[in-house]
């Protein structure tokens, strides 16, 4: 039986309509992963040291498609829960408008400034070359990558989590597909992994667009003539600041462990904390998909003010990422060991280095995901301000203070001691803003 945004969701029926979500990120995630393992072994770890010190930028403009998916699909899916569907129609062509429009610009822009921008970064001329080359031809994507991420969330508005599913899969087979023949059957380096990823990124980006243009279409979304309403997208950018916030939070940081590193380990220190990423993404994955995939159930019953349902989604909610992130801790430390080796197993030292960090890293799984969670949450109650000051808090102003103060104290462990403190102290925030919320919201 189809689960809709107006049922009552139990436990099982919550995970069951999460599931699609959950499994879209990690794949998004395994796909990433897989880039990480071709260039680390086929290229070598300065290529996979200068990838890692451009990624932040490439993630940076991506947020943007992060931002227009998640709030617009938040304004779409209240707009629907207050049964106004011909406006929810002119809200999400709307929003797909801006997208392609705006994934354009930054393109260009990006491509025109990745030589400075690369330097910026920390790039020395061992890996600048590299670092150019990477993001001149990722950037070149930006706008079909911008598209994957709007129309992950839209699909789940639509009630249509499974053909997500399936496109992204889709979307990582051919990644992964290119990536072995760019790398190994024609040594293209560090280029062939992005034109690999460039070329995913169109088909998990046109194949939802094709399907709302055609005739099968039967969802609760459809594109219509529109017209820009600058309110209702400033409306959908605040909601969706957040996500936003969380990845140029992200990205800032990752700039300062990349310098912090360069630092305290140099070249070695950037590449393990690639694996540390490169892993945590699988993880984190989880906790995304699933709060993104849970948002639409939230702003739905927002809309139609169902208050018992709304606590009944947050109670099962936190009850999961709670669950799966001890779960998840207790994994990343066993699976330490044959991560570091799958990724750099080539290199002893290195080796050991990664295995230390990730034993280290993995003790935040434990809560992230309650911050991940309590972020989306807010952003689905369209309080975009909330859920942009829990991003800001857990992704940047904490992160900051602990990366620049623990080196000092423990030396190079301090910065892998970064993470777990920076999640542990954004509890308190994410905990903080829940409880002083519930009668607002009535949760």
């Amino acid at each position: 039986m189809k689960i809709r945004l107006s049922d009552h969701f139990t436990f099982r029926k919550l995970l069951r309509f999460t599931f699609p979500s959950m499994m879209m990120m990690v794949f998004v995630s395994i796909y990433g992963v897989v880039d990480g393992l071709f260039i680390s072994n086929c290229v070598g770890k300065t290529a996979f040291a200068a990838v890692n010190i451009v990624m932040p930028f490439i993630m940076m403009i991506g947020g943007i498609g992060a931002m227009l998916g998640t709030g617009g699909s938040a304004l779409v899916a209240k707009t629907l829960g207050e049964g106004d569907h011909d406006r929810a129609h002119r809200y999400f062509t709307m929003m797909i408008q801006v997208m392609v429009l705006v994934g354009v610009f930054f393109s260009i822009v990006g491509m025109v400034f990745i030589r400075p921008v690369s330097i910026f970064l920390g790039a020395d001329e061992a890996l600048l070359p590299d670092c150019v080359l990477y993001g001149r031809t990722a950037l070149a994507f930006n706008a079909a990558l911008l598209m994957q991420y709007t129309f992950q969330s839209f699909l789940i508005t639509a009630e249509k989590p499974k053909l997500g599913l399936w496109v992204t899969i889709l979307a990582g087979g051919t990644n992964i597909v290119l990536d072995a023949l760019f790398m190994v059957v024609f040594p293209w380096g560090v280029m062939g992994a992005a034109l690999a990823t460039g070329l995913s990124e169109c088909v998990g980006g046109v194949i939802p667009l094709c399907y709302f243009l055609s005739k099968r279409n039967q969802t609760s979304l459809r594109f219509v003539r529109t017209r820009w309403e600058v309110w209702s997208i400033c409306k959908a950018c605040g909601n969706g600041a957040s996500e936003m916030m969380s990845t140029i939070s992200a990205s800032i940081t990752g700039i300062l462990y990349n310098r912090q590193l360069m630092a305290y380990a140099g070249e070695d220190g950037v590449a393990a904390y690639g694996v540390i990423m490169y892993a945590s993404f699988l993880f984190i994955g989880i906790f995304t998909g699933f709060s993104n995939g849970s948002a639409p159930i939230v702003g739905y019953h927002y809309g139609a003010k169902n208050h018992a349902e709304l606590k009944n989604i947050l109670r099962k909610s936190l009850t999961f990422v709670l669950f799966a992130g001890g779960v998840m801790m207790v994994s990343g430390s066993a699976l330490a060991e044959p991560l570091a080796n799958i990724f750099v197993g080539y290199d002893r030292g290195l080796t050991q280095m990664t295995i230390h960090a990730l034993r280290i890293c993995f003790v935040a799984f434990l809560i992230i995901g309650v911050n991940v969670y309590a972020s989306s949450f807010f952003t689905a109650l369209n309080n975009g301000s909330v859920s942009a000051a829990i991003s800001f808090l857990r992704s940047l102003l904490l992160p900051v203070v602990t990366i620049i103060i623990l080196p000092i104290l423990f030396g190079l462990d301090g910065i892998w001691y970064s993470l777990p403190a920076g999640e542990a102290l954004a509890l308190f925030v994410s905990v903080a803003f829940l409880m002083t919320n519930r009668k607002k919201y009535q949760y």
